[in-house]
């Protein structure tokens, strides 16, 4: 898999792969980007099979497939270990890595995610509604979830821009991540994670609620930080970027690595 990614930041940074959700692009991450690289990081952003740039899957994948995906990437790349921040599926990902291959994952950073995400049978009817009705009608309900309505009403072009990010997934691309996340249970690696980890929670978020799977997902990784912040939903990386940003930065930081910046 030719896994579509852009790399910003200055060669000798510590390597921050950023990981995003369903039903998005590697834009997703661009309220992170400069600040990132500003504190002296190098940023490799991707996307997820069959999303944005990165080419369709022939079948419905795995979450060992997407997590498999980043490690070729960095192996590509020549990046030995590297920071991981994920959101949502993105998160899904980097707790698969931090589980299965903890050699490449310096520190962790998971945003609005699960451990074990609903049911299989609801992910097929959401993959089948991709599928046989459309990618607006997905769009419809993720921008929902995606943000507060306060947000979406105080900014109508950017509601409009993500809104036109998912449409704009290929539906079988969008299917086969479904398929990867309904089969997902990590609830039982949790406790094997050793990489210094921070979850963070949108206090408004309608797909991954904090004291349902934040706190969880904190509770279950030894040492990990958990955070809640106040008026975001589930992308909540860009209803609150700021909080968000200083969060990701300040726990990437905390052994002392300094990078470069």
């Amino acid at each position: 898999m030719r896994v579509n990614h852009v790399i910003d930041g200055p060669e000798d940074g510590e390597v921050v792969v950023l990981s995003g959700s369903l039903g998005s692009d590697l834009g997703m991450w661009n309220p992170q980007v400069g600040p990132l690289v500003s504190a002296g990081y190098r940023v490799v952003r991707y996307d997820h099979r069959g999303h944005g740039g990165t080419p369709v899957p022939d079948a419905p994948c795995s979450l060992d497939d997407l997590g498999g995906d980043v490690v070729e990437l960095l192996d590509g790349l020549g990046v030995d270990r590297a920071h991981v921040v994920g959101l949502s599926l993105g998160g899904m990902t980097g707790l698969w890595l931090a589980a299965h291959r903890p050699d490449r994952v310096r520190r962790l950073v998971v945003c609005c995610t699960s451990a074990k995400l609903g049911t299989p049978e609801m992910w097929e009817q959401r993959a089948h509604t991709a599928v046989t009705r459309g990618m607006t009608e997905i769009a419809d309900g993720s921008i929902e979830r995606w943000f507060t309505p306060a947000w979406r009403a105080a900014n109508p072009e950017l509601t409009r821009e993500y809104h036109r990010m998912t449409a704009s997934v290929p539906a079988r691309g969008y299917a086969a991540c479904c398929a990867a996340i309904g089969a997902m249970d990590l609830r039982g690696v949790l406790s094997t994670i050793t990489a210094p980890t921070l979850v963070i929670a949108g206090a408004d978020d309608p797909a991954t609620p904090p004291d349902e799977h934040g706190r969880p997902l904190a509770e279950g990784i030894p040492g990990a930080r958990f955070e809640v912040v106040a008026e975001a939903a589930h992308l909540g990386n860009v209803e609150q970027p700021e909080r968000f940003t200083e969060l990701i930065i300040e726990h990437l930081k905390a052994d002392g690595g300094e990078s470069h910046g």
